[in-house]
């Protein structure tokens, strides 16, 4: 064949395509383990970093194991939900269901002084994308003890200074809830307080539409538990 010609420079592309469009599927396959094992890993440092716990960066899957002692899902009257595993729970899809339908996953951890948390994972959308989170709980059902929150897309200095400890510790001690009514805790501006009473932190400086963000998220994914957050309160007076 006259490699000169069109029909050659067409075939010659043709292979060539193939053949790289094989061993990238091939790399893909064969690292598709790896990687999910990573975003694993991601995940459970998120978990753990609600409990105010940094696993080693080497040893993050042994000490998820060390530390969440129980995983769970519960649906929004509080009752246990079987056959469904917390960890596998895709948090963004159950979002957008009615509180009644959807799956709740709780992660139950045990920090180093031997206290017991309860972790619930939270999920919405940003400014300029998905914006996630965990918030764990003491043994009442009220109590923040700590918080966690991550973001796609947001701007930096602004909006994706929700995933910086000077936004998150905020949430540390506030309760939701107050004089017997249910409140997730409310995001405000700077100044400003909230119309009902409720526990609130500062939004973000310049990151308005993402406090904002924030707040929906919290008031969409906890309000769902409320009722399993009453029965911890209720446990822990008996």
């Amino acid at each position: 064949m006259n490699k000169q010609s069109n029909t050659y420079t067409i075939i010659y592309i043709i292979v060539l395509v193939v053949l790289v469009g094989t061993a990238l599927a091939a790399t893909s396959l064969a690292l598709r383990g790896r990687q999910q094992e990573n975003i694993n890993a991601d995940k459970m440092s998120q978990i753990l970093a609600a409990a105010l716990i940094t696993p080693q960066k080497d040893n993050v899957v042994a000490d998820f194991g060390k530390y969440v002692t129980e995983q769970i899902v519960v649906n929004s009257k509080g009752e246990t939900v079987d056959g469904v595993k917390a960890f596998d729970v895709n948090v963004a899809e159950q979002s957008k269901l009615a509180a009644d339908r959807r799956e709740l996953p709780v992660f139950i951890c045990v920090t180093p002084d031997g206290a017991k948390k309860y972790i619930l994972p939270v999920y919405g959308a940003g400014l300029w994308g998905p914006i996630w989170g965990y918030v764990a709980f003491d043994a009442d059902g009220s109590t923040i003890y700590g918080a966690y929150f991550a973001h796609q897309g947001e701007t930096p200095g602004l909006g994706a200074e929700i995933e910086k400890p000077q936004f998150s510790s905020q949430f540390e001690g506030k309760k939701v809830f107050k004089d017997g009514r249910f409140h997730p805790i409310a995001v405000v501006k700077a100044g400003q307080l909230p119309l009902d009473g409720e526990d609130y932190v500062n939004g973000i400086s310049g990151g308005t539409i993402t406090s904002k963000g924030v707040g929906s998220m919290l008031d969409n994914c906890l309000t769902p538990y409320k009722k399993y957050l009453q029965s911890l309160g209720e446990g822990v007076q008996e």
